[in-house]
């Protein structure tokens, strides 16, 4: 089957350019990055109390002994709810307004976040697609964002690909197997994600010989996804 050969593909891709551990590497990294940004959260919140308390007791009056427990109780409190709230999508809501040379990997971070949630051939596309933003970054660096290209460039990234991915996921999960009326949500993020990384290898190699009015001409933007309105959104 053509989805079986892509994922071929995609996996054979994957293993060559060694990129499934330096995925996991940059994962890692992101939740390190956002273990810290708590940590700074919650030391922030001890510079308050360690501040505050004593400018109360200068001002208002003394604290007390049960003042101090009380502070010290909701300081926990505050630190226990910061470290435990859920860390946000890398890239979810700014990944539109992104600038044009850090929107691969901003992508790449807020797709990383998706993978868990979709089925293992989709994850297995999501790796590869990763790897291609990665490519895709230094070339973007020298590229003009009012360029046509950049604006194909940027639709397909920034608005198609977590379309497809959104779309999916809000369709019921016990629905995305076999769908209804014979379309399955998970066949057609497949074949969404296959068009993605065919277009994502197309605008790499087009922008590595500079030949950027082909580039903006011949993007097929997802038509696999929008042959049938309705399956995967």
């Amino acid at each position: 089957m053509e989805s079986d050969r892509i994922l071929q593909r995609a996996e054979d891709a994957l293993r060559r350019h060694g990129a499934v551990p330096r995925l996991a590497q940059r994962a890692r990294q992101r939740q390190r990055e956002g273990f810290f940004r708590k940590v700074g959260r919650v030391a922030l919140v001890a510079g308050l109390f360690v501040i505050g308390l004593p400018l109360w007791g200068l001002i208002v009056g003394p604290v007390g002994t049960s003042g101090l427990m009380i502070a010290v109780l909701a300081f926990i409190v505050a630190a226990t709810a910061l470290m435990l709230a859920p860390t946000r999508d890398a890239g979810g809501d700014t990944v539109p307004t992104t600038d044009l040379a850090r929107l691969p990997l901003r992508t790449e971070a807020w797709l990383a976040g998706q993978r868990p949630a979709l089925p293992a051939p989709a994850a297995r596309l999501v790796d590869g697609i990763g790897v291609k933003l990665e490519i895709l970054a230094p070339q973007l660096q020298a590229l003009n964002d009012k360029e046509p290209a950049a604006f194909e460039i940027r639709r397909l990234i920034a608005d198609e690909l977590p379309e497809l991915v959104n779309g999916y996921r809000r369709v019921p999960q016990h629905l995305r197997a076999d769908g209804i009326n014979g379309m399955s949500p998970d066949k057609q993020l497949i074949d969404g994600l296959s068009v993605v990384d065919s277009e994502l290898s197309r605008m790499s190699a087009q922008l590595a010989s500079g030949d950027l009015n082909k580039l903006a001409t011949q993007g097929r933007y997802l038509e696999l996804k929008y042959q049938d309105d309705g399956g995967s959104s």
